[in-house]
């Protein structure tokens, strides 16, 4: 087989440019003869015995060693097989994506398992169409006009503007995944890209069913790699996802973006630095994981003031274990983003979803996203939030007296109802009638 080599510098394009396998620990791949063309993010072919091929990608170099970490089990790898130099060729997105679910290399598969057509962009020049550098922070245009989303929370007390950056920080089984699905149906976007990373195939495939069946399903796409997939792919398809969301976005759309999650990502990147010898730091992440983490998320946002782009207005996950805020890739998603949604465990085991906890939630867009009556009845409604919780003790103990404090009195006749509204979501409801249920629950007006 011929492999193209026509973007290496002085090498002619029929030529084949290959070394041969000289160690393996089972992740990574050394290869010798190649370190003089090699680049990072290349690609090897290693041709392992009959027909059989193993693939990787380039991830360190030195003067006579190219590393290379596996993108599948190391099964018959051996010393001095033959390994091809393949230069970078990334995949384009495409308008032909809308309504499919794609993998890291932007194939998509039918229900029968067979490929995509051959016709859609898979090739680019030698470079990288996943890797780009987001726009300049000093030339894009402001938050716009909030979004109806179809949930209550967000749509009034944690409002989500167009072009805004937001994390969904939760433990396991706390309902990211349902909040996402209900953003995904009620959002007012014209393109919607799912990325999921590292996720379990099951819920890949309720997404795909979920979402492709419905109203808005040619205008979704789905990019996915599940969790047993190697961290290579899980890397590759989280910056396809993105790619995908500035590919629209560079057609004029508002694009919502919704990445599950940012800690696999992280997860992938840290397998992948310290495979390349980075040394672990940060209760085992590497110093790279903030670049990198910050790099993905700043690619998305609003666009540049003046030209004909859309936006990107993106909601990423974080799984939070054992509900520990102060880990690592939270504590570096809290600074980067424009605001963050924490689930808590103990209101969704109550059976409230989404279990938002609206106290230790913030919306950095929400001074600009309400006019002076809505900024009113989520003021309200936060101090009616704040005044019971703090109560609580008190209340269910017996040793709350009716009448010795106006405001708790007000907390305790209202907290059932603001709670019951903040859990509920529906896709046929404006944002302006979310604020008049808000309105006639605590007796205000939302009128602009």
């Amino acid at each position: 087989m011929i492999h193209q080599s026509s973007d290496l510098p002085g090498v002619p394009a029929s030529a084949v440019i290959w070394g041969r396998v000289c160690g393996s620990d089972g992740a990574r791949v050394r290869v010798s003869g190649l370190a003089q063309l090699a680049r990072i993010g290349d690609q090897l072919r290693i041709q392992l015995d009959g027909d059989r091929e193993a693939m990787a990608e380039i991830v360190a170099l030195d003067r006579a060693i190219a590393v290379g970490m596996l993108m599948g089990p190391a099964n018959g790898l051996a010393a001095g097989q033959r390994a091809c130099l393949e230069p970078m060729a990334d995949p384009v997105p495409s308008a032909a994506w809308l309504g499919h679910v794609v993998d890291a290399f932007g194939r998509a598969r039918s229900a029968e398992g067979t490929a995509a057509p051959a016709t859609w962009p898979t090739g680019a020049p030698r470079g990288s169409t996943l890797r780009v550098a987001p726009p300049p922070g000093d030339l894009r245009r402001p938050l716009t006009a909030a979004m109806s989303t179809g949930v209550a929370a967000l749509d009034t007390v944690l409002p989500l503007c167009r072009g805004q950056r937001i994390g969904i920080f939760a433990g396991s089984g706390v309902g990211k995944s349902m909040l996402l699905d209900a953003i995904a149906r009620g959002a007012d976007a014209d393109v919607i890209v799912v990325g999921l990373i590292g996720e379990r195939g099951r819920e890949v495939a309720g997404f795909a069913r979920g979402l492709l069946d419905g109203p808005n399903g040619d205008r979704t796409v789905i990019v996915a790699a599940t969790s047993d997939q190697p961290a290579l792919l899980k890397r590759r398809a989280a910056l396809l996802a993105m790619a995908c969301a500035e590919h629209f976005r560079d057609q004029g759309k508002h694009v919502l973006l919704l990445f599950d999650s940012v800690t696999r990502f992280a997860e992938a990147h840290r397998e992948i630095a310290l495979a390349a010898g980075e040394m672990a730091s940060l209760r085992a992440f590497p110093p790279s994981t903030t670049a990198a983490v910050a790099q993905l998320c700043e690619r998305a946002g609003p666009g540049i003031v003046g030209d004909q782009g859309g936006d990107v207005t993106a909601v990423f996950t974080v799984l939070v274990a054992g509900s520990d805020m102060e880990e690592p890739v939270a504590d570096m998603l809290r600074g980067v983003l424009d605001g963050h949604v924490i689930l808590d465990r103990a209101i969704a085991e109550r059976g409230r979803f989404p279990a938002i906890d609206v106290r230790r939630s913030v919306s950095r867009s929400a001074p600009g996203a309400w006019n002076d009556a809505e900024g009113a009845l989520c003021r309200r409604a936060r101090s009616i939030i704040a005044t019971y919780e703090d109560a609580a003790p008190l209340i269910r103990s017996g040793l709350y007296s009716p009448g010795s404090d106006a405001a708790l009195d007000e907390a305790v006749r209202l907290y059932p109802e603001v709670d019951a509204f903040l859990g509920t979501t529906s896709l046929a409801r404006p944002r302006a009638e979310a604020f008049r249920e808000l309105a006639a629950i605590l007796g205000g007006d939302p009128a602009r």
